[in-house]
């Protein structure tokens, strides 16, 4: 996965990122290729937000996902009917 695959999965727009701020982006991208994705995002969590709401990336450009398109996701195979539960009544 490359840095710009890993901003778009974010929501991030790699252009605007790249232009609008530079120097974080050359510091992110470095600091990337030395990572793991998910080490990445729990060193930059919060940090990532605040870019995500600075260089928004827009819908029509973000990848389709199936629940996007409205195709139903393979459905799992239905559970057998569980049996009643069948509790006496108290005396009274």
């Amino acid at each position: 996965m490359s840095f710009e695959e890993y901003l778009v999965g974010k929501k991030i727009d790699p252009a605007l990122f790249r232009a609008g701020d530079p120097e974080l982006w050359s510091s992110w991208e470095r600091d990337f290729a030395q990572q793991h994705p998910a080490s990445f995002t729990a060193q930059k969590l919060y940090l990532i937000n605040a870019v995500r709401r600075k260089y928004h990336l827009k819908a029509s450009e973000a990848p389709m996902t199936p629940a996007d398109t409205g195709q139903a996701a393979a459905k799992p195979a239905a559970k057998p009917a569980a049996r009643p539960i069948v509790r006496p009544k108290p005396k009274m």
